[in-house]
C-alpha cells in the first residue's frame, strides 16, 4: 500500500499579515493545502492520504475536504504533533488505524505548502522506494553554498557540483521508519527537520529523485505571488497582463 502523509501542522509564522496558517491561504481560488492534496488524490500510485494538521484547525479542514472532495475514503485527517517528526508519527498511526498498514507499506511525506508537486515526482518516489527503501526529492544547487560554524565567518565552501537542495516528498518503507525511530532519542526526533538527514546519520543509504524548481515551498508573501503567476500560466496557457 502507498500512503501520502501531508504535513500541515504548522501555523505559518513567517507569512506576515496572515490570519490563518499559510496552508489555508488561497491560490487562484483554492487553498494551498487542497491543491497539494489534489496532486496525491489524482495519482494512480497513491492508495490513501493522511493530512496531519494542528488540532485547532481539524474542523476547518474537514469542511474544506467535504467541499472539494466530497465523501471520500481516500483522505483522512490526523491531529498534528509538537514537531514535524511527531506529526509524521501521528499520521502513520492514523494510517495504521484506518488501513492497517504494515512494514511493507510505502510512505511519501510531503509539505502541505508545496502544491506544485508533479505526477512524475510522485511516481518516481514510489518507484525509488520500491527499489531502494528510502529516497529524497532533490534539485542541484544553482548557487555556491557556503558553510559557517559561527554565523559570522565562512568555515568552508563545498564543491557546488556535490550540493543539492532538498525538497519533498521524502519517502520510505514504513518498517524502516519504525526501525529508525526506535534508535533515536526524543531530542533528535523533536529537533530534526529532515527525515532523510536522520536516515543518513544512522548509516542508511538514501536514494535521490530528481525534483523540479516548480516544486517550491510557499513560505513568504512573495512566494504567494509566484504561485499565483504559475497558476495563471498553467490555466491560461501563458502569462497575462494582469501579472
Amino acid at each position: 500500500m502507498v500512503i501520502a502523509g501531508i504535513v500541515a501542522g504548522g501555523v505559518g509564522s513567517r507569512m506576515v499579515g496572515s490570519a490563518v496558517p499559510k496552508q489555508f491561504l488561497e491560490v487562484d481560488g483554492r487553498p494551498i493545502l487542497i491543491r497539494t492534496a489534489e496532486a496525491f488524490f489524482d495519482s494512480p500510485d497513491v492508495d490513501g492520504i493522511v493530512i496531519g494538521v494542528h488540532p485547532d484547525w481539524i474542523e476547518y479542514l474537514e469542511s474544506l475536504l467535504q467541499k472539494f472532495f466530497g465523501n471520500t475514503e481516500k483522505i483522512v485527517i490526523s491531529a498534528g504533533g509538537g514537531s514535524r517528526n511527531e506529526t509524521i508519527q501521528k499520521v502513520l498511526r492514523k494510517a495504521e488505524d484506518v488501513w492497517g498498514i504494515n512494514d511493507d507499506a510505502l510512505v511519501l511525506t510531503h509539505d502541505a505548502v508545496r502544491p506544485f508537486v508533479s505526477q512524475r515526482i510522485i511516481h518516481e518516489n514510489v518507484e525509488a522506494v520500491r527499489k531502494w527503501g528510502i529516497c529524497n526529492t532533490v534539485i542541484p544547487a544553482t548557487d555556491t553554498i557556503v558553510r559557517s560554524a559561527d554565523g559570522s565567518f565562512i568555515t568552508d565552501v563545498p564543491a557546488r557540483n556535490e550540493m543539492y537542495q532538498s525538497q519533498t516528498p521524502q519517502s520510505f518503507r514504513y518498517g524502516l521508519f519504525e526501525e529508525l525511530c526506535a534508535g533515536l532519542s526524543e531530542e533528535e526526533l523533536e529537533t530534526a527537520t529532515d527525515i532523510s538527514g536522520l536516515f543518513c546519520r544512522r548509516g542508511y543509504r538514501v536514494a535521490m529523485v530528481q525534483g523540479d524548481i516548480t516544486n517550491f515551498k510557499i513560505t513568504y508573501p512573495n512566494d504567494m505571488r509566484t504561485a499565483e503567476s504559475m497558476m495563471t500560466f498553467e490555466e491560461h496557457g501563458g502569462f497575462t497582463s494582469a501579472m
